[in-house]
């Protein structure tokens, strides 16, 4: 459950934790009209970057290759939901691949490291859309059947934009 109090604090730290913490997000692609797909984030959470093992070979890869650019990352869970802008290119540097590295993103890449398919890519965001709950479901319960009662908004959680 997030803290709101960070939320309120460190909003742009929360958010790479909170994405830090998530074996996927949705991940839009440079190709107008194509579908997010579902990756797994690498967050540097210091430089404040996402990085994303990819197939040179797939429509992300190729777009990424070809229109280096701005897309959207939507992350979701019960207690907290972003929508992050930022710059997508490929990243080249092996100690980032080497740093990441683990037998998951293995399974994807039989040859290893050295797979010609394996592509990374560096996701720079810039600004966001966040929310965020500390409810329970016993205090979400409450505050939608009061919000009923009284007529006015439940209080279940905050919302904001941030710059990154």
């Amino acid at each position: 459950m997030p803290s709101l109090d960070k939320f309120e604090t460190d909003p742009q730290a929360q958010l790479l934790s909170e994405i830090n913490g998530a074996r996927c997000v949705m991940l839009g692609s440079p190709k107008d009209g194509e579908h997010m797909q579902p990756m797994s984030p690498q967050v540097d959470e210091e430089a404040q970057v996402i990085y994303f093992y990819s197939d040179r070979f797939s429509g992300l890869g190729k777009a990424v290759i070809q229109d280096p650019t701005h897309v959207h990352l939507c992350h979701i869970d019960d207690d907290y939901q972003a929508c992050v802008k930022g710059y997508i290119e490929t990243h080249h540097d092996q100690s980032t691949i080497d740093r990441f590295w683990n037998p998951i993103v293995g399974a994807w890449y039989p040859q290893g490291k050295s797979d010609p398919k394996l592509l990374m890519l560096k996701f720079t965001p810039e600004n966001a859309a966040v929310w965020a709950s500390d409810k329970s479901t016993i205090e979400f319960v409450y505050e939608i059947a009061k919000a009923n009662f009284t007529n006015q908004m439940p209080n279940v959680g905050a919302s904001k934009e941030i710059h990154i």
